[in-house]
């Protein structure tokens, strides 16, 4: 832990009660960008079907294109954090071809890896609780609390949006840090310490095999501050026996998660169906709000998602981050070829709903 933590400066650092993200976080295709996407997904369709892991920034070339995504990922870890992409015109594409682009664009940015033990490149954001057992957060309905996630770059497409509701809200660690620097100092020191972290056992099954791990919430160590924290794991730990949290860590935890609902600090962002977000995974954190879905699983809200690994980026330190680097390729040993294609899982998805009302 530093001696006494100081108030992050610099673009980082924003409010969102003073952003206008139309203005200053959002880059609209143009006809000339669009033409390009589809002059690379027509490249790639020439292959025949190709598999997520070889849809390559030369499998999917974009000629200038290809440059702005490669230079958003400066802005991402040197600017604000986060980019909202605006008019890829979702009604032209078929949904598997919107996978393959959405997958395309990632590529040019960074490294896709795998979210979970399931081994997915590309997730799919859904509300399939009535049909998985003991499913994780994304695959559930409602709110999602203020969170971060396990890679460098975390990005939503918005294939279908909900009825109402479902707001993507995001909030500049930097910002929370800053406040509590101002106001609890002796919560901030605390988040400069170690937690003990329980994940989720079947990703530790499937991977290294480790289930809990020493983490800290705050860091300086890469050169700038970055963040990691979900709600759930060091609390999963103290139930589980592996830790006791001290008071000061408990309460530390509820107000950042407090800070993290300010009003003044965060900033709502209106994903609309086609659009595509990317977020620093190590300085903001992100959620959303709750929402009114459809009935038909093919109908419902549905997201995709791409976690990425920015090889270029200085190392996040050993003790943030509840998955080792090698935990990805691991995960990948449970991957079946083409699964992610959005069509196949929701036939799948369709398939185990038809065995349980059977």
């Amino acid at each position: 832990m530093i001696d006494r933590p100081t108030p992050v400066e610099g673009p980082a650092a924003w409010l969102g009660s003073r952003i206008d993200y139309r203005k200053e976080g959002m880059h609209v295709l143009s006809a000339e960008e669009i033409a390009e996407i589809d002059a690379a997904l027509a490249h790639l369709r020439a292959f025949g079907e190709m598999d997520f892991p070889d849809i390559t920034p030369e499998a999917f070339p974009l000629p200038t294109f290809g440059g702005f995504m490669r230079r958003l990922g400066d802005e991402l870890r040197l600017g604000r954090g986060f980019l909202l992409l605006r008019g890829l015109p979702r009604e032209h594409y078929a949904l598997d071809d919107l996978g393959r682009i959405y997958y395309g664009l990632g590529a040019h940015l960074g490294q896709p890896v795998a979210q979970s033990y399931f081994g997915e490149l590309l997730g799919h954001v859904i509300d399939v609780s009535d049909v998985e057992a003991d499913a994780r957060g994304y695959h559930k309905g409602g709110s999602q609390r203020m969170h971060s996630d396990n890679c460098d770059v975390v990005s939503l497409m918005c294939v279908r949006a909900a009825v109402s509701g479902g707001i993507s809200r995001i909030v500049s660690a930097a910002a929370v840090h800053n406040r509590l620097f101002e106001e609890r100092p002796d919560l901030l020191e605390a988040l400069y310490g170690e937690y003990v972290f329980r994940r989720m056992e079947r990703d530790a099954e499937f991977g290294s095999g480790y289930l809990t791990k020493r983490v800290v919430i705050f860091s300086r160590e890469s050169g700038q501050l970055t963040c990691n924290v979900s709600g759930s794991y060091p609390h999963r730990a103290v139930r589980a026996g592996d830790a006791v949290m001290t008071p000061l860590q408990a309460e530390a935890l509820d107000e950042m998660a407090r800070i993290s609902t300010s009003p003044e600090l965060y900033l709502d962002m209106d994903i609309a169906e086609g659009d595509i977000q990317f977020l620093n995974n190590r300085t903001i954190l992100h959620g959303r709000t709750g929402y009114e879905d459809r009935a038909d699983i093919g109908e419902r809200r549905h997201m995709m998602r791409l976690w990425l690994r920015m090889p270029v980026w200085p190392p996040l330190p050993a003790n943030q981050g509840m998955q080792d680097p090698g935990e990805y390729k691991l995960w990948l040993r449970q991957r079946t070829p083409l699964m992610e294609v959005p069509s196949r899982y929701f036939a799948e998805m369709a398939r185990q709903k038809a065995e349980l009302a059977a």
